[in-house]
């Protein structure tokens, strides 16, 4: 039979509960006062389209080339600088001669605004595809090196020395310590990268693109059409919740001792 729960802990699971709830009931009641604000003609059209204008587009299908654009560039990007920066922070928080190669290389460039360097990757690779991948994954990049690093280190010495005690080698370290101790570092790693993501997604595509959202946006803002401008930033939006969603429920899957 399992324990009751303590008055404390019964709070704080129904706080927990509780959340979703008012998120919901405070989103909703943001979309029924901008409804309010348009409908009555407080605020113009042309400055503020009402919510349902931005539903029916949305529901049009006319977005779906644009959405599944910038999908596609955002997905490989961050898979790809999740991919190299949780290798290279392993390896940088684990090997000392990868430390002292790796730490001075991240110090010197993770300062550079990363969309500064897209001329430069439209340069070296071309102005397809590739450079709007590339930008992103570096954004995603330095956030994920630098959270896995500060994970590695911080591992508990006791269980390092346990497993050594019991002949684990380096990759077994690796794999059966290290990891472990630095998956809170690596989810939030992931959080920051995904909102870098789409900030450098944007950017991307309205420099040098002919679809995505980056290139809706752009396109609606110089031709005022706000009702599409308000539809980008709506789907920005919801991809920055489902992102966030999505990793949370991983880090709960993968972390279960922390949720």
């Amino acid at each position: 039979m399992s324990a009751r729960l303590s008055a404390p802990d019964r709070t704080h699971a129904l706080e927990r509960r509780a959340h979703p709830v008012v998120r919901v009931l405070a989103l909703r009641g943001v979309v029924v006062l901008w409804e309010l604000v348009t409908r009555t003609g407080w605020v113009p059209a042309l400055f503020l389209p009402s919510p349902s204008g931005v539903v029916e587009m949305l529901a049009s299908g006319e977005l779906l080339v644009h959405v599944a654009t910038s999908l596609r560039r955002l997905l490989l990007g961050f898979g790809l600088g999740a991919l190299l920066g949780v290798s290279v922070g392993l390896a940088v928080g684990f090997f000392s001669l990868a430390e002292a190669v790796g730490t001075p290389l991240i110090a010197a460039t993770f300062p550079i605004p990363k969309i500064a360097l897209l001329p430069l990757l439209i340069l070296w690779v071309g102005i397809g595809e590739a450079s709007k991948v590339a930008v992103i994954t570096l954004g995603v990049f330095f956030p994920m090196a630098i959270n896995t690093y500060t994970g590695v280190r911080n591992a508990d010495p006791l269980l390092i020395r346990a497993a050594v005690s019991f002949g684990a080698g380096r990759f077994s370290l690796i794999r059966k310590v290290m990891l472990p101790s630095a998956l809170p570092m690596i989810f939030a790693g992931l959080k920051l990268g995904a909102g870098t993501a789409l900030l450098l997604l944007v950017a991307a595509e309205m420099i040098a693109a002919n679809a995505g959202i980056g290139f809706l946006v752009l396109h609606a803002q110089n031709l005022m059409e706000t009702t599409k401008l308000m539809v980008g930033i709506v789907l920005l939006s919801f991809l920055g919740i489902v992102s966030h969603w999505l990793l949370v429920r991983l880090e709960r899957l993968a972390i279960p001792w922390k949720a």
